[in-house]
């Protein structure tokens, strides 16, 4: 899959099986393919692409991943051991109130390039259901990750699991590593590493204020912001007058914190010491990890960060799940999560041999 701070393309092989109910998974093999500038580019702007270069895009994009995915399989000597490919591949469009949601690299020709069975457009059924399509990571934490009370992904975009009544529940946070990235990026740096810059810079009261009043964040969950909201939620507040690069990023490390303890305070555990995972880029940036704790040491909630195979590549071993569970037609996108009106058993099938088995 490949996430909305557009770090790269991540690929995992895993082992995921189920006995008597119980999920497990080893993961096997993991790397990043960092996108060069072209594909920087492209994905970023792919919405602004007239029809036909956008529609060339997506075969295109189908063409790297899968080309990509052959790599990786020489590399790691992966010959016919790989089943299925379950294939997020990237968002670029994501309306879920007009019931339109596209996440480009074109299935067939993945199916085509690799000759192996392709899962691909993961959400377009949750949200043909009125569904947000998103997010659907819910449904890993549920089954493989089931020892924690809340669950914490801090990407391009924060999103958060949590448990109601014994149903997950899960809604995209705020904005986060894309706005930290974009801020570093003013530095000549690709992320603010540690988030150190971060450490140096001091609140800005009124800015902060004003992030927190943004009408996004007084919306009932199951929410969703795509890439360009989150954008434009908190970028035109932050760079509206000159402050200093290392204020605005001390501000919106604070800012993410604040939102993340916000949302667990909706939904309070039981449990005298509730844990909470924390994984995607972001479980690597200590500064930020340190305020989310500060921010929910009121609630007794403790922030756990995991090795760091499972931080960097969480969200592709749960695409992999949810096309394990789409090759046994089991339910793999939860409605208690997205707001659809039922659970559903999304993605497409391409089939990348003949029924030959050539």
């Amino acid at each position: 899959m490949s996430g909305s701070s557009l770090d790269g393309l991540d690929i995992v092989y895993a082992h995921i099986y189920e006995v008597r109910g119980k999920w497990n998974y080893e993961i096997i093999a993991s790397d990043c393919v960092t996108y060069d500038e072209d594909w920087l580019r492209n994905l970023a702007h792919a919405t602004d692409m007239e029809v036909a270069d956008y529609l060339r895009l997506n075969t295109a994009y189908g063409r790297y991943i899968g080309e990509q995915v052959n790599q990786f399989i020489e590399k790691n000597s992966l010959h016919h051991q790989v089943h299925f490919i379950a294939s997020h591949g990237h968002t670029v469009f994501h309306e879920p109130q007009n019931g339109t949601t596209t996440q480009i690299g074109d299935g067939a020709t993945i199916a085509a390039i690799t000759g192996v069975p392709v899962i691909s457009d993961l959400r377009s059924l949750d949200v043909a259901l009125g569904g947000q399509g998103a997010p659907i990571v819910p449904i890993g934490d549920k089954l493989m990750f089931s020892e924690y009370d809340y669950w914490l992904n801090i990407g391009g975009i924060a999103n958060i699991t949590v448990l109601q009544n014994d149903a997950p529940v899960a809604f995209d946070i705020c904005p986060a590593n894309q706005i930290l990235n974009g801020l570093a990026a003013k530095e000549g740096k690709l992320m603010d590493e540690n988030g150190d810059m971060a450490r140096q810079g001091e609140i800005l009261s009124g800015v902060f204020t004003r992030l927190n009043d943004v009408a996004y964040y007084h919306q009932p969950a199951p929410k969703s912001l795509s890439n360009e909201a989150a954008r434009d939620m908190v970028f035109p507040i932050l760079l509206e007058s000159s402050h200093k690069n290392a204020d605005m990023l001390h501000t919106m490390t604070l800012h993410i914190a604040e939102q993340v303890a916000k949302a667990v305070s909706q939904y309070p555990s039981d449990k005298p010491e509730p844990k909470l995972l924390v994984t995607g880029g972001g479980a690597f940036n200590t500064y930020l990890i340190e305020k989310i704790q500060e921010a929910l040491a009121p609630q007794h909630v403790s922030v756990e960060v995991p090795d760091e195979t499972v931080v960097k590549f969480k969200e592709a071993l749960v695409m992999a799940l949810i096309g394990v569970l789409r090759w046994r037609e089991e339910t793999n996108v939860l409605s208690s999560v997205t707001g659809a009106s039922r659970d559903s058993v999304s993605g497409a099938i391409w089939m990348g041999h003949s029924y030959s088995g050539e």
